[in-house]
């Protein structure tokens, strides 16, 4: 990139700027630096966008790795054979539609004329070799994709997915951004993403940047930018001071507080919507005394969640939850589930019954010592630091000594797998592929991986429900099983579910065809553009 001499003129308040927000300012200039030029360039139409978090497995941008096929589906590099639209319906996107031909057998159809960003025609050849990526067991999450048995070709455009058993999600599972379809001719899926995707991959700056450019083939239709500059930053007083300043057009979880504020500038756009993410505590549940299934109840009991939404949340983040699934999840059971509302006397009731005492001095007890717990919780997200402050506060005006930790997200996981934390705050999207299985499985499926490795959580029956709905093709029988699980999980406590996100974004008023997506996957699309 040509770096030429830029003058940039901040009128940013007069404010103390942490590091951060400096660093942030200074990747601005560079990035402007590259892009500003007279003529015809200047026709340019650069989208700057800061979100709050980007590829963290050690700056590898391959979907198939982890979590990372969510930061470049996000940035529309990516695509998947099917996705869901912003009312949460299942749609065909590289598939052109599919039929079932038996009880473990699915065929699907392939969209013809689709080429990847190196011109390698997208047929059955590269989705074999994308969807066999994954279910390699070399890969760190083939174990989530265990019901497929087989993938054949049968056409150039046709394939057909073998099936262990019936498997009623086997089509939504194909939503995951980690089945991204990608070129079999790509030379180092590390290090440059090529997708069919409207965006192509220019460069990346670990935990830094991503630049991408118009995919001028896109077998969808042009895209109304020419360029997408995506900074990466945790802070949210510095995302917010970017889209004030006006230095970025998108700015993804702003400041609550600045909440406002932002709605009454002129020059912003504010929009929120409720999403399918769920913030919970997590509880040790190999670890007494939260292995006691009543003091998980008591926990909760103990949390008055409108009082987090209205001062930690600012009022306008989220809504209290009732279960593990949001109200925007067709499958939630919500309406019928026991709720646990703020009741501080309940909690008292069940500690006492657990073992857990209050003395004299007012303080809980347990073994003799006092009954202390500590919250770790993380940076990415802007409402979890002060939601677990609100929290701790909560559990000790009834005698609990409580106290906060934040951590960086490899750490925080670092402790659960070890066993060494109390409760820990974390944000789930509980349905990224629009399907129950998913979220109950890793979680209270008792060979899951958060079942096993962070809960220590293991009921026989609730194995049996969600192998039985897993196997039930029948929608209506599936639903009922669903709802016994979610009522069964709600009386085992296993996790604490707090409140349901509602997903916020802050557009420069001239931004045009921004959709926000439940899913949270679906972001940079074709049609955003300027008015």
């Amino acid at each position: 990139m040509h770096i030429g001499v830029l003058m940039v003129k901040f009128n940013f308040p007069k404010i103390k700027l942490s590091i951060s927000a400096i660093a942030v300012i200074l990747i601005v200039a560079l990035l402007c630096a590259g892009c500003v030029d007279t003529g015809e360039a200047s026709k340019e139409k650069v989208l700057r966008v800061v979100f709050n978090e980007g590829p963290d497995t050690g700056g590898s941008l391959d979907p198939a790795n982890g979590w990372t096929g969510w930061y470049v589906h996000q940035a529309g590099i990516y695509e998947t054979l099917f996705y869901y639209d912003a009312d949460m319906n299942l749609m065909p996107k590289l598939a052109s539609g599919y039929k079932q031909l038996n009880d473990t057998e699915w065929e699907i159809q392939l969209r013809k004329g689709v080429t990847f960003h190196d011109g390698t025609k997208m047929d059955a050849d590269a989705v074999l070799f994308s969807l066999n990526r994954v279910l390699d067991p070399s890969n760190s999450r083939s174990s989530e994709y265990s019901f497929i048995k087989d993938v054949q070709k049968t056409g150039d455009y046709t394939i057909v997915i073998e099936t262990n058993g019936t498997c009623a999600p086997l089509i939504s599972s194909l939503v995951d951004p980690i089945m991204s379809i990608v070129s079999p001719k790509a030379s180092d899926l590390d290090k440059e993403p090529v997708g069919t995707g409207p965006f192509k991959f220019v460069s990346f700056e670990p935990s830094t940047s991503l630049e991408l450019e118009k995919n001028p083939d896109y077998w969808g239709g042009e895209a109304k930018v020419d360029r997408v500059l995506i900074q990466y930053n945790k802070d949210s007083t510095a995302r917010t001071m970017l889209i004030k300043s006006g230095d970025v057009d998108i700015a993804r979880d702003p400041l609550q507080s600045e909440y406002s504020a932002l709605k009454n500038n002129p020059n912003i756009n504010v929009t929120s919507k409720e999403t399918l993410r769920t913030y919970f505590l997590y509880v040790n549940g190999g670890k007494a005394p939260f292995n006691d299934t009543r003091v998980r109840q008591a926990l909760s009991y103990a949390i008055n969640r409108q009082e987090i939404v209205d001062t930690a949340l600012e009022g306008v983040s989220g809504i209290p939850a009732t279960g593990v699934f949001t109200n925007t999840m067709p499958w939630n059971a919500n309406d019928q589930i026991k709720s646990y509302e703020y009741n501080p006397e309940k909690a008292l009731e069940l500690f006492e019954e657990a073992g857990i005492t209050k003395g004299t001095d007012g303080k809980l007890y347990y073994n003799g010592k006092p009954f202390t717990v500590e919250i770790q919780t993380y940076t990415k997200r802007a409402a979890l630091q002060p939601s677990a402050e609100v929290i701790a506060s909560e559990l000790e005006k009834i005698g609990i000594t409580s106290k906060v930790t934040i951590l960086e997200s490899a750490a925080l996981k670092e402790n659960a797998l070890a066993g060494t934390y109390d409760l820990s705050l974390s944000a789930w999207n509980t349905a990224p592929i629009g399907d129950p299985d998913y979220f109950l499985s890793t979680h209270f499926l008792s060979t899951g991986s958060y079942a096993s490795g962070w809960l220590r959580y293991s009921n026989p029956q609730v194995d049996k429900w969600i192998l039985e709905a897993r196997n039930e093709p029948d929608k209506d029988k599936r639903a009922e099983i669903y709802d016994k699980i979610q009522e069964q999980i709600q009386e085992d406590a296993p996790v604490l579910p707090v409140f349901y996100a509602n997903e916020i974004y802050a557009l420069s008023s001239n931004v045009e065809g921004f959709v926000m997506y439940p899913n949270e996957y679906t972001i940079i699309t074709k049609d955003i553009g300027f008015a």
